[in-house]
């Protein structure tokens, strides 16, 4: 890895559904980089966050119409990536959290973001917001919703900066971990 340069010098690229599948091993690098302490953690494999997970999570959101996935790059180096989707509020939610959603996220444009990663050397330059909002303007939704570990302080810390808020407790699975399921209102620009 080369030394980290200023996000003035990051560039933020936007891949549609066909480019994804060739960008999965970077997209999977960055985030095993950006999220150390999951790699080769049992307990975290088995909760489903590790790397081949990863894989297997990206390619099964490839069937969802307008994908986008986001790769920063710092003076040519991968340095941070994201993608999302638009999707129906039943498949984000599901039907035990739907109800307890404000109205207008369940009915109107919906983003499920899914990842949101930078290599650590690169965090705190601004480069996650920049990601973010470049994904906000390729899908335009009017509500954006993800899942975050409760114990990924930076990530909440830029998740809390970027406007979003708590809507409930989240399991995948019934023995999965307990996510916080976080909700935004997209302001039009």
């Amino acid at each position: 890895m080369t030394t980290p340069s200023t996000s003035t010098d990051t560039v933020i690229r936007t891949y549609g559904p066909g480019q994804v599948p060739a960008l999965l091993d970077v997209a999977a690098d960055i985030w095993a980089d950006a999220h150390p302490e999951l790699v080769n953690n049992p307990q975290a494999a088995t909760a489903g966050l590790s790397v081949p997970a990863l894989r297997r999570q990206i390619t099964g959101h490839l069937r969802h119409e307008g994908i986008t996935l986001v790769i920063a790059y710092s003076g040519g180096t991968p340095t941070g990536m994201g993608y999302a989707f638009p999707c129906t509020a039943t498949y984000w939610f599901g039907t035990d959290l739907l109800p307890t959603v404000p109205e207008a996220a369940r009915t109107e444009r919906l983003m499920g973001l899914c990842e949101l990663a930078v290599r650590q050397p690169w965090q705190s330059q601004g480069i996650g917001t920049r990601m973010h909002q470049a994904l906000i303007t390729a899908i335009a939704p009017n509500w954006s919703s993800l899942l975050a570990l409760p114990t990924n302080d930076r990530g909440r810390q830029l998740y809390t900066r970027l406007g979003y808020q708590y809507a409930g407790p989240y399991r995948n699975t019934p023995d999965g971990p307990e996510f916080d399921l976080l909700l935004l209102h997209v302001e039009p620009a």
